[in-house]
């Protein structure tokens, strides 16, 4: 098995200054040093942030969001032709066992079709909420197996995968941008893999506590759709998260938000459209989550 080179993307705004400084910690016990590090700053200087001499600080005077903050550095990796493997961090998460990254390693050298790896994300108690499990029947975290979706908060990605699909929807900014990137793997017949073992610590928050997440959540969705599902199945995916949407609803200020998004999605330009083969809908289906969920 040959051993794959290893390069790591963390994006940040300066806000969370300790949690940073701790993940770059625990980056830096892994018993398998990455090659490169990358730390972005999202409209940030990053003047303040000491880090070890293998990081690469990208200061960025726009805030690009979240995926257009992570194609800054996927790109350097990506241009640079040294990393097989790139794994994404959330400044604020921390790797609580030192072989994360080996075990990565040989799960990429040991299936060279696993386009996508994702973590397992747990509290600092190391309860895994329900949300943060990528399938529907989220009862046991500790599931391991091919899915559909992965989290943004911490997971790997085969470089030869992302030079074929491209890179994260950077117009998206927040919200749903993982499954844009999903759908186009599995569409071109990579495997997204969870991996329980591989943990990635991460405060409980909600980011429903922002009325701008139904904005982007709502647009988001829309641009989705219309993007990546074959059309018959767009009123469809639509329709039902409408009426997800509605019977889950608490805030009537989040409600306006989230359906000013929805009109915002249906009227402004999306990228361009590429939909999933009905193949791929069905590779979806049979893995547990079809394409209206």
């Amino acid at each position: 098995m040959s051993l794959l080179r290893l390069g790591v993307v963390i994006v940040t705004m300066g806000t969370r200054p300790r949690e940073l400084e701790a993940l770059l910690a625990s980056v830096e016990k892994q018993d398998v040093p990455p090659a490169r590090v990358v730390l972005i700053g999202n409209a940030t200087p990053l003047i303040d942030v000491d880090v070890p001499a293998n990081v690469t600080k990208v200061p960025l005077e726009e805030n690009l969001g979240c995926p257009g903050g992570r194609n800054v550095g996927l790109e350097m990796l990506r241009d640079s032709g040294g990393v097989d493997v790139v794994i994404e961090l959330d400044d604020d998460g921390l790797l609580i066992a030192d072989d994360v990254f080996r075990k990565v390693q040989q799960l990429f050298a040991e299936d060279p079709k696993l386009g996508i790896i994702g973590f397992r994300v747990a509290d600092e108690h190391g309860h895994t909420a329900r949300r943060w499990v990528p399938r529907l029947r989220a009862d046991d975290p500790m599931r391991r197996g091919l899915v559909t979706a992965f989290l943004g908060g911490g997971h790997a990605f085969s470089m030869p995968m992302l030079r074929q699909i491209d890179l994260w929807p950077a117009e998206f900014f927040f919200g749903h941008e993982e499954s844009d990137l999903a759908w186009r793997a599995l569409d071109a017949g990579w495997k997204i893999l969870y991996e329980p073992e591989l943990v990635l610590q991460h405060p409980k928050t909600s980011p429903a506590r922002h009325a701008v997440y139904y904005r982007f959540t709502a647009r988001n969705r829309v641009w989705l759709a219309r993007r990546r599902l074959p059309m018959p199945l767009i009123p469809v995916y639509l329709g039902v998260w409408i009426l997800l949407t509605m019977l889950r609803m608490r805030s009537l200020t989040g409600l306006k938000a989230w359906w000013g998004g929805f009109i915002e999605g249906a009227r402004t330009p999306c990228g361009p459209r590429k939909p999933m083969k009905w193949r791929t809908v069905w590779r979806l289906t049979r893995l547990g989550r079809p394409p209206i969920l």
